[in-house]
């Protein structure tokens, strides 16, 4: 039996659309690109560096500009557009009653994934939370998960 679960943030605990859609909305616009927040949905999940490049053919430096913009919305107003998906405290409680231990591995900055869990009381459920760095280090899911598992 497995002892261990591993959830991501993202569109598995929360549906962070609109905050992810509308902070990425905001940083085009720093660039004179108009998005409607609802053509931005391929943001959610990828790291946004790499998001930033395909979508808008960024060069590095220009969408980790973009992502500095990205977060200025975000660190207080985007963070918070969204929502826990049905049904997963009581999910997180069974699972934990039943004696597993859980995880949370996420490409989102650990930063705003602690904050996340924290808001929404999401946060007891878990033993270990891993993010990102918000330096773009540890921003691939496999570095995620082997600093999870590491931890």
């Amino acid at each position: 039996m497995y002892r261990y679960l591993l959830f991501d943030l993202d569109g598995t605990l929360t549906d962070p659309a609109e905050g992810i859609t509308n902070c990425v909305a905001y940083a085009l616009k720093h660039f004179g690109i108009d998005a409607e927040p609802s053509s931005l949905t391929s943001f959610i999940g990828p790291p946004l560096v790499d998001q930033f490049m395909s979508y808008a053919g960024f060069d590095r430096e220009t969408a980790l500009l973009a992502v500095e913009k990205y977060r200025e919305r975000f660190r207080d107003i985007g963070i918070f557009e969204n929502r826990v998906l049905d049904g997963i405290p009581a999910l997180l409680k069974a699972l934990q009653e039943r004696g597993y231990i859980l995880c949370v591995s996420s490409s989102k900055p650990e930063i705003f994934v602690n904050r996340i869990l924290e808001k929404y009381d999401l946060a007891r459920y878990f033993t270990v939370t891993v993010g990102a760095e918000m330096d773009g280090r540890r921003s691939k899911k496999a570095e995620v998960i082997e600093e999870t598992l590491r931890r």
